[in-house]
């Protein structure tokens, strides 16, 4: 991103305006010289902060690139023609798979939990390098918690409490508790998902 100088130098203009009243004793003389090496410096500056080298680089897939809408719905929108084929794909019912979406993330790709569950879906870098997708890139992020979806739904015989518990929890937990353990995140996010899920099926 190239900062125009005309731009740099009204902000060092504004600059030394605000810096003449809190500081009269140091302003210096408008020497046209130092102010456009003042300006270039500032430039360079500006573009080492703003030309993030950790942006969107991290992901493998660099030629990855959409523009995401800030409203929720807007967001899901987004996805939904890759979520409704990589469903296809799965076996998977798109309204738990939405339900799941909506419920994690937002369709938020850049979404990353306090525990460090990553993207779309939600998944922690374990998981992802066992279902083998980057989760780094929104698609196979979406891919991923769509295929995990198939998996633990196959496991639980298409019980979707145990299966949406699974996939909070871990299907360890679920497999030593019977069903949903007890902790009030996993019943709270089973509830939810599956009202949001009943809320899809019914077209709303």
């Amino acid at each position: 991103m190239r900062l125009p100088v005309e731009s740099v130098n009204r902000v060092l203009g504004r600059m030394r305006e605000i810096e003449s009243v809190i500081y009269p004793q140091l302003t210096m003389p408008n020497d046209e010289l130092n102010k456009t090496g003042e300006a270039e410096k500032f430039r360079n500056v500006m573009e080492e902060v703003l030309d993030d080298p950790y942006g969107d680089s991290q992901s493998s897939d660099t030629s990855f690139s959409i523009g995401v809408p800030a409203g929720v719905e807007s967001r899901l929108a987004v996805w939904e023609k890759d979520l409704r084929e990589l469903c296809e794909e799965y076996g998977v019912d798109p309204d738990l798979a939405r339900a799941v979406l909506r419920h994690e993330s937002g369709g938020d790709p850049k979404a990353v939990s306090s525990a460090g569950a990553i993207g779309l879906m939600q998944l922690m870098p374990a998981t992802a390098r066992g279902l083998g997708v980057n989760p780094n890139n929104p698609i196979r992020n979406l891919e991923g918690g769509i295929k995990y979806l198939a998996q633990l739904s196959d496991k639980y015989n298409g019980d979707y409490t145990r299966t949406l518990a699974a996939y909070n929890a871990g299907s360890g937990r679920v497999d030593a508790y019977g069903g949903i353990p007890p902790f009030p995140e996993t019943e709270r996010y089973v509830k939810n998902v599956l009202a949001l899920y009943r809320k899809y099926s019914r077209g709303d």
